[in-house]
């Protein structure tokens, strides 16, 4: 069983009247709400909380990719990761990902995650999210209909610009290269693991199978709402006659540890109210646009995953009026004792078949105090009993660092 903490590095500064006063916190947030110098605290806290889950033995950190909101504040996830890649020395470095669409040409992804994947000494993880409507539509303005076949061929480029050993003519629909020719070259071969993060599409479940990648479930909505998910994906796999390796598949869950039950809600229950509340307010109008999803992915209900499932009123996402406890029970949060959290995931991660659970320690404004101790119960008390899962079972979706003497040392000597 692999385990990873993953940071999605929210905003933690909205006003209490976020909600009353502004229309979303995605795409036309206005910007004097951002404090760059308080910006700049946050991103090095969270940084901080990172390397600590390195330092204490998590498999990979985890960070993806958003645009023009206050519900992640990383549009350039390669930079996280360069930071991290020379502050921390074992974990996986998950990038979740790059939205390969936005680059122009894509073969900029290819060269960035071959230099992230040298630079960390094979740590890398390339995750290639098509993308929401948010980032790719609204704020990168990206053509809904073509979105899914400009990112199919972004992805054959730049597989093609990691493997193939001499420079190379591109002529695509969308890009056309004179000379492919990416210089670094990943260390991990033939490329670093690709694992690619997506929700109900059954054109993304298919094609995933197809290429034999890993299917990164991300759902703020917890393992409840995953199970009629995986079940589906799963199935694609059985049918296409795949093993059904738990390692190839992985999910998100927002995971909280404290001494007793009343402790946990006492701790952590604000900071996941503004999250939900605050970070995840998001008018509907930008959460989808007309041709962005196939008739095939409403029907599989995409609106229902992802940016909560309790609408407050008919404009917005997010998770209107939920108290703690029933977050807790609608499976959103799993938390309370090391027992009843270890309980918990080993129970959800056998029935739904994960074999990489990305832990979720850090939402909304939780302090980096509160986030430490997190991080350090889970390590602690939960990590060690979740790693018998899937013994028998060869994770060929993982990362193949050098040995670390041949790795270089941070100081330098």
């Amino acid at each position: 069983m692999k385990v990873h903490s993953f940071h999605l590095m929210p905003y933690p500064y909205l006003p209490e009247d976020f909600r009353e006063r502004y229309r979303s916190v995605y795409i036309d947030i206005p910007s004097e709400l951002y404090d760059p110098v308080r910006g700049h605290q946050v991103y090095n806290d969270y940084l901080d909380e990172l390397e600590y889950a390195d330092r204490l033995g998590f498999d990979g950190v985890c960070v993806n990719e958003h645009h023009s909101n206050a519900y992640g504040l990383v549009p350039s996830p390669n930079l996280m990761a360069a930071a991290l890649a020379r502050r921390t020395r074992n974990a996986g470095l998950v990038v979740l990902g790059n939205s390969i669409v936005l680059y122009n040409p894509p073969t900029r992804v290819a060269e960035e995650f071959a230099m992230l994947d040298v630079l960390s000494g094979g740590r890398l993880v390339a995750g290639f999210p098509l993308g929401t409507a948010m980032d790719t539509n609204y704020a990168y303005g990206q053509v809904p209909l073509t979105l899914r076949d400009k990112y199919h061929e972004a992805h054959d480029l730049i597989l093609r610009a990691w493997t193939e050993p001499e420079p190379f003519a591109f002529n695509g629909k969308y890009t056309q290269l004179r000379y492919v020719n990416v210089w670094p070259r990943p260390l991990q071969k033939p490329h670093p693991p690709v694992w690619i993060p997506g929700g109900s599409s059954p054109e993304t479940w298919e094609w995933v199978v197809e290429k034999d990648y890993l299917y990164a479930h991300l759902s703020l909505s917890g393992h409840a709402s995953a199970r009629r998910t995986l079940g589906r994906y799963y199935a694609l796999v059985e049918a296409a006659g795949k093993e059904p390796n738990p390692y190839r598949v992985g999910m998100t869950q927002a995971c909280f540890v404290a001494e007793s039950e009343d402790e946990a809600e006492e701790l952590y229950s604000e900071a996941v109210s503004y999250f939900f509340e605050k970070c995840l307010y998001i008018y509907r109008g930008f959460a989808d646009v007309p041709g962005y999803r196939s008739r095939r992915a409403i029907e599989e209900g995409l609106a229902q995953q992802g940016f909560g499932l309790q609408p407050q009123t008919p404009s917005r996402l997010g998770g209107g009026g939920l108290s703690w406890k029933q977050r807790v029970e609608q499976g959103s949060v799993v938390a309370g004792t090391p027992e009843q959290v270890t309980e918990r995931l080993r129970e959800v991660c056998k029935e739904l078949r994960v074999g990489h659970l990305m832990l979720l320690l850090q939402l909304g404004n939780l302090s980096k105090e509160r986030t430490m101790r997190n991080i350090q119960m889970v390590a602690e008390k939960v990590l060690p009993n979740l790693r018998d899962l899937w013994s028998e079972w060869e994770d060929r979706w993982w990362v193949r660092p050098l040995e670390g003497s041949r790795r270089a040392s941070l100081t330098g000597k």
